[in-house]
């Protein structure tokens, strides 16, 4: 029974190097052969689950003491199939490169621009982020300072100074200020 699937083993082996070849192919082409080699992959992968249905059975028949190792063997080769898949449906709608420049035009130029442009952009939106945290950071401490003023009831003493809630509403008005002056982009 083991030589069955090791013979199925071996048919698997030619099919799936033959699919890949085929897979590999697809995006290159156009029109009608592409067509046709998709049909032909498509069928071929059929023939393949077909095999491996075939090689489920065979290890169903297979003796309980060596069944491990076949059943290890075809869940690697199911592995295998479903990357076959995946890898048939991504080359399915992958573009040559000659399809893709005549779709997207060939100005290499332009690429260059925009993304020189896009990162500039990326720093702005990195600076604006930092400015913002920052201002979050001064607005929470400003909300602590005025909730352990609130809980005290009376002003707080810090060092020769004394805060009270008058220059706390200032200092969260500072942060406001700050805030709105950092919402506002970099141009």
């Amino acid at each position: 029974m083991s030589s069955d699937f090791e013979a199925y083993e071996q048919d698997f082996g030619t099919l799936t190097a033959e699919i890949t070849n085929k897979i590999g192919r697809i995006p290159k082409l156009g029109g009608k052969e592409k067509t046709q080699l998709v049909l032909n992959v498509d069928k071929q992968l059929e023939e393949v689950r077909e095999l491996m249905e075939q090689m489920d059975l065979e290890v169903r028949e297979i003796p309980i003491q060596s069944r491990g190792i076949y059943q290890s063997r075809l869940k690697s080769y199911k592995g295998e199939m479903e990357k076959l898949e995946k890898d048939f449906k991504r080359s399915r709608i992958a573009y040559s490169d000659d399809v893709r420049n005549e779709l997207l035009g060939e100005d290499a130029g332009s690429s260059e621009s925009q993304r020189a442009h896009l990162l500039d952009n990326t720093e702005k939106l990195e600076r604006s982020s930092r400015r913002l945290e920052a201002g979050y950071q001064i607005a929470v401490e400003t909300d602590a300072q005025a909730e352990t003023t609130n809980a005290q009831g009376e002003p707080m003493l810090r060092g020769n100074s004394r805060v009270t809630l008058g220059t706390l509403s200032d200092h969260r008005q500072q942060t406001i200020l700050e805030l709105k002056r950092v919402e506002t982009p970099d141009v």
